[in-house]
């Protein structure tokens, strides 16, 4: 038994080395990859298309979420990433249920903001789009 695991350890750790000379050149990685946040707390993602008013995609809007979970919301996650050229950002990880659902992620870059809602427990797997507007002047 004590064999067996042994080679199938070995054929692992070839398979691995194998894989790096296998690789193209780094060339092969698109400038415009969508962004990947992964919570490593569920099996649940979305991902966003952040746009302008005008539905032009807005490059680097920071996209945020506070996540609740657990029993009784004993777990907390706040995490967040930036958009691509393309305006697209992906959340990956996310627990299936949340305290006090939907999650509220924000997205602000500038003078700009907007707010998309997103269930895990009605839609584990999703796409979502942000609009962002300008901010309303403060009083």
């Amino acid at each position: 038994m004590v064999l067996m695991v042994a080679t199938v350890l070995s054929a692992t750790q070839t398979q691995k080395a194998v894989q790096p000379s296998q690789q193209q050149p780094s060339q092969s990685r698109q400038v415009d990859d969508i962004p990947v946040m992964d919570g490593e707390a569920g099996p649940c993602s979305v991902e966003f298309t952040v746009t302008d008013a005008e539905g032009k995609p807005v490059m680097n809007a920071l996209i945020n979420v506070h996540i609740v979970y657990g029993f009784a919301g004993v777990r907390k996650l706040d995490t967040a990433l930036y958009t691509n050229a393309e305006g697209k950002g992906k959340f990956i990880g996310l627990p299936a249920k949340v305290h006090k659902p939907p999650l509220e992620f924000r997205a602000t870059k500038d003078q700009l903001t907007g707010v998309a809602s997103y269930n895990p427990a009605t839609e584990c797997q999703a796409k979502h789009s942000i609009v962002m507007e300008k901010k309303a002047a403060s009083k």
